[in-house]
């Protein structure tokens, strides 16, 4: 069940921001910017760094479920079969994801050009 008091509290705290943004008070300050850090010194990841990594990571999944599909196939007693599916399954979920973020990425450079200039 929800707790009640805490969507409240959130509600509240959503509500005293609009009245600040609106007012024009200064923001409060961010978790980063109390523990000293300026709010330009974030490091901040490339877009085709990260799609770089989800690739990387995707990679990786599927290298590991064909180790351990081969592991088993050759009779190693500490794979089992229950490991050999969720591993294989968990690197098609991430393919399929994959795929879905790369389509939806050709369908948005295909918008793009589509652009009057």
């Amino acid at each position: 069940m929800v707790d009640r008091a805490d969507i409240n509290s959130v509600l509240m705290q959503m509500r005293a921001l609009q009245v600040q943004a609106q007012q024009g008070i200064k923001p409060i300050e961010t978790p980063l910017q109390g523990a000293g850090i300026a709010p330009g010194a974030v490091d901040r990841t490339g877009f085709g760094e990260l799609l770089k990594n989800a690739v990387d990571k995707v990679n990786d999944l599927q290298g590991d479920a064909k180790k351990m599909a081969v592991s088993y196939e050759q009779g190693d007693p500490t794979v089992d079969l229950p490991q050999v599916m969720i591993s294989m399954e968990k690197a098609s979920v991430s393919f399929e994801a994959m795929t879905q973020v790369r389509n939806r990425l050709v369908t948005a450079y295909e918008d793009i050009m589509k652009m009057p200039i």
